[in-house]
């Protein structure tokens, strides 16, 4: 068992404390890591203040980090201590129908479950204080300076990579890149919208740059979003706001009917409805990445489908964890794929709720917490 810090949620909306913890060894088919540096994601806050989602208390948060194998469990034969690792919420056991699949990245065995406070293995937590346990967070729970996590969401990379700036692929770069290049696949020269101008969003941006989109239009509430996005190959900005018709009317009046894709990426419902119905009929292609309200229900008329629109989903930019991550790693470093730009801060450790405040207030895209402060 090794004693180390983590910050620990007691309750929803409540600023994580700094607790020791215990963290067991890792068991059959699991790896304990020692986390370097982890990001906050908005992920982390959706479910921290548990507004829309099943509240799971205490709990470890964290999903997006980058950090060294400490030691292996049973079984686990690809990953040894001291290889450089990206955790990832969702898997791969390369067994399942999805993972033999070319087009799935939804394992049968690891996809992401939000609810799910505790390890497959056993049912059990790796973490308690006291002997009482504490829940983990999609099987990765990286607020803490060690970690237990199956070795199907482990992605083994390049140890020259710099983890510090890398630890951002893990989930929310590569889930807005992804989406884009893998699942929406404009065509050079095409028009897509993105909605939601957050960090997955500009990675979305990002992605239609990298395949030669002609036009990246914006969609944000938030018009302080505009400026940062200009970098990302976002050149024309849509707030709802401004105007008393509904979004989707006005990019088909900008676009002579509607862009060649969209991909929506805030979770909202209404502005998952509009990314779907300001796509060009015929060839439109709509993608959605943002996480609902478990109660959401999307609306919208049949004839949207009929007149050859497309609705696609995806979770993690259709990226499987193990076999194609270390690529987009590699990306990074042949310098074609920045991510330097997508870090706007960074805190230690033990000011761990100074991020928080960031993302609260809209002031960041990708906050690095370094484990050792």
């Amino acid at each position: 068992v090794i004693r180390c810090r983590a910050a620990v949620s007691w309750e929803a909306g409540k600023p994580l404390v700094m607790e020791e913890v215990e963290v067991a060894p890792p068991q059959a088919m699991e790896v304990r890591m020692k986390i370097l540096y982890t990001s906050l994601c908005h992920t982390d806050v959706y479910f921290w203040e548990a507004k829309g989602q099943t509240p799971v208390f205490p709990r470890i948060f964290g999903h997006e980090a980058g950090g060294i194998i400490e030691s292996v469990g049973e079984g686990v034969t690809e990953l040894a201590p001291g290889d450089h690792v990206l955790p990832i919420f969702t898997g791969e056991c390369k067994e399942c129908a999805h993972c033999k699949s070319e087009e799935s990245n939804m394992c049968d065995l690891l996809r992401i479950n939000t609810d799910r406070g505790v390890m497959i293995n056993d049912g059990k937590s790796r973490f308690t204080i006291n002997g009482k346990p504490i829940y983990h967070f999609l099987g990765t729970s990286t607020f803490s300076e060690y970690t237990v996590v199956h070795v199907g969401c482990v992605a083994k990379i390049n140890p020259l990579a710099p983890l510090d700036k890398v630890c951002v692929l893990s989930c929310g770069i590569s889930t807005g890149f992804g989406a884009t290049v893998n699942v929406a696949k404009p065509p050079k020269g095409s028009t897509v919208a993105v909605f939601g101008l957050g960090a997955v969003g500009l990675a979305a941006a990002e992605g239609a740059r990298a395949s030669g989109a002609s036009r990246i239009i914006g969609v944000d509430v938030n018009p302080k979003r505009f400026e940062e996005a200009m970098k990302f190959g976002c050149a024309e900005f849509v707030n709802p706001m401004d105007h008393d018709k509904p979004v989707q009317e006005v990019i088909a009046e900008m676009t002579n009917g509607g862009v060649d894709r969209s991909v929506e990426c805030t979770g909202n419902i209404n502005a998952m409805i509009s990314a779907f119905e300001c796509v060009h009929d015929g060839w439109g292609v709509a993608v959605l990445v943002g996480v609902p309200h478990k109660e959401a229900e999307f609306k919208t008329h049949p004839m949207n489908f009929l007149n050859e629109r497309t609705l696609k989903g995806t979770f993690f930019g259709n990226y499987k964890p193990r076999s194609d991550i270390p690529a987009v790693v590699e990306k990074y470093m042949n310098k074609e794929l920045e991510l330097e730009k997508f870090i706007t801060h960074s805190v230690p450790f033990s000011e761990i709720n100074k991020a928080f405040g960031y993302m609260l207030k809209g002031e960041s895209l990708r906050c690095i917490i370094h484990m050792d402060g």
